[in-house]
């Protein structure tokens, strides 16, 4: 079967290459051709568009009404806003820097001459300077009732950098005062003896940041050296004093700071013909700062030492006020020395004789008390007070004829006093304040008075301007009498005093005012201290000249 089933495929595959070869032998010459019969290409036919006609909406006149419901909030605010109220002006003492000279003579039944000037340079940004003098002699009814005195300021400011600032001063002043108190009035002296000297050259300088470092400090070291003397009949009284202070402020944040502060007080008194004394001062002063809008706490201590000897002293105040600024309450516990120099004796009672030895004045006051405003012209304080005092510096007559004045001190003294003050200001045109102060001297030990400190003080001042080119001016001091120690040295009461001061200025031209102060005008005999009658009624007047560059600066 399989040999049948191979002749059967060979004699097939034989016919087919048969036929092919007789196709091929047919006619080759021909060209090979395609012939294209029909052609077929699709088309779409062209869409139909729809042409829109839009119409004009109808006008609606018809306002809808809207409903809105909104529901209630329950929110509570944790403080309460303080309301906006205007208060009184306050006058502006940093005004623009202008280059501006005056000077002010002047005569008057008491004092003859007068003189007054100060002078102002530098360009206002980085350098300021000024130049102040004043001299005058003075002379009153009685024997040797005379006053004479010239005072020079030299003062100047400089930028030494973008936020640093150095000041200094350099200043000389004399005085000369006569002893013209002496008892009875009928006995003489001649002038070498009755008159005496006070020269004070003073030199000081002071750097300090205006902003606060990078690492939030604020410092101003600062330190003053003073030459002072006295001098009468020949006997002259020398004094050198130096004071430095270093202090450093730090605040973290706005309302944390903390200060801390180093002072050096040193005095070197030497009395004619005997041997010099020191009196020499330290502290430090740390504290902790708590400022807020509501809230001013200064919580420190003083560690001081006086003349080696050491004292703790406290630094405690404390405000609190409300959120309108018109009412706070004060309180604090503060402790302070007052320094014992010749100087500063000097200028208290210009009649004494040259002190036997210097101490410090240390003082320890315990308070409470408010401040605040009202109608936003008027401005009242009042405060309460107990001392406990130390070496407490007092003047009695001397016991020959009293022309003089020792300098004594109470170991202690206790001092409870209340003190209260009121004000009206509207704006820079009229301005009123007036304080009372009282005084009870207790415990004092060591003297049989409190000799020459006053129970009770009190003042007022009065400025206005009632036209525009014409301002007056008064002031009120009155006061009850303090305790002194007679010749036989008991002690007694001094006079009451009632001094009253007006004074009026206008201007005449852009650069010339005139002026008239009168003093005493109820013409009081009183005496503030024992012996020496003030001056009666006295009045000067003159003219000021204004000239220089009136107008601020331009920065």
């Amino acid at each position: 079967m399989k040999t049948i089933r191979y002749i059967s495929c060979s004699g097939a595959l034989l016919i087919a290459m048969t036929t092919v070869n007789c196709a091929l032998a047919q006619d080759t010459s021909k060209r090979k051709t395609i012939d294209i019969t029909s052609t077929f290409k699709p088309v779409l036919r062209d869409a139909v568009k729809q042409n829109f006609s839009a119409s004009l909406p109808a006008t609606d006149t018809s306002r809808p009404l809207l409903n809105y419901n909104i529901p209630q909030q329950q929110v509570k605010v944790p403080f309460s806003p303080g309301t906006l109220n205007p208060v009184a002006l306050q006058v502006d003492s940093l005004l623009p820097w202008s280059n501006s000279h005056y000077l002010k003579v002047g005569v008057g039944n008491a004092h003859l001459p007068y003189a007054q000037g100060a002078f102002s340079f530098g360009n206002g940004t980085t350098s300021f300077f000024n130049a102040y003098g004043e001299v005058y002699a003075s002379k009153g009814k009685l024997d040797h009732q005379k006053n004479n005195l010239a005072d020079f300021m030299l003062r100047g400011t400089f930028k030494v950098a973008k936020d640093h600032e150095l000041s200094a001063r350099l200043g000389f002043k004399g005085q000369e005062f006569y002893y013209y108190g002496y008892r009875p009035d009928t006995l003489e002296f001649s002038k070498s003896e009755l008159r005496q000297r006070f020269r004070t050259v003073e030199a000081a300088v002071n750097f300090r940041n205006t902003s606060p470092s990078e690492f939030g400090l604020t410092y101003n070291p600062n330190a003053k050296v003073t030459v002072f003397s006295g001098t009468n009949n020949s006997m002259e009284n020398k004094e050198e004093n130096l004071v430095f202070n270093l202090p450093l402020q730090k605040y973290v944040g706005k309302s944390f700071g903390f200060n801390l502060g180093f002072t050096g007080d040193l005095t070197r008194y030497t009395p004619d013909g005997k041997s010099r004394q020191n009196n020499d001062l330290m502290f430090i002063s740390p504290a902790l700062l708590l400022k807020t809008p509501n809230v001013f706490l200064n919580l420190g201590v003083t560690p001081s030492w006086d003349n080696g000897s050491f004292n703790m002293l406290p630094n405690l105040m404390g405000e609190m006020t409300t959120n309108d600024q018109r009412f706070t309450l004060q309180a604090g516990w503060i402790g302070y020395y007052n320094k014992g120099s010749y100087q500063r004796f000097s200028t208290i009672n210009p009649w004494i004789a040259p002190p036997a030895d210097l101490q410090n004045h240390r003082q320890t006051q315990l308070y409470a008390g408010f401040k605040g405003s009202l109608a936003n012209h008027f401005t009242y304080s009042a405060k309460a007070a107990f001392f406990k005092e130390h070496h407490v510096p007092l003047f009695v007559n001397d016991q020959v004829d009293g022309k003089t004045f020792e300098t004594v001190y109470a170991n202690s003294m206790d001092v409870l006093q209340f003190h209260g003050e009121i004000g009206y200001m509207r704006g820079e045109d009229f301005s009123f304040s007036s304080g009372i102060t009282f005084n009870n001297f207790t415990n004092v030990e060591g003297q049989a008075k409190a000799w020459g400190l006053l129970p009770v003080e009190l003042n007022g001042t009065l400025r206005w301007k009632i036209l525009k080119d014409l301002y007056f001016k008064t002031d009120l001091y009155a006061w009850d009498g303090a305790a002194y120690r007679s010749k036989e040295g008991d002690d007694r009461k001094g006079d009451k005093a009632f001094d009253l001061n007006a004074g009026v200025e206008f201007r005449i031209t852009r650069g010339l005012n005139l002026w008239l102060q009168m003093n005493n005008i109820f013409n009081n005999r009183y005496q503030r201290w024992n012996q020496y009658e003030v001056y009666g009624f006295n009045f000067l007047g003159g003219v000021a000249f204004r000239f220089g560059d009136m107008k601020p600066i331009k920065k």
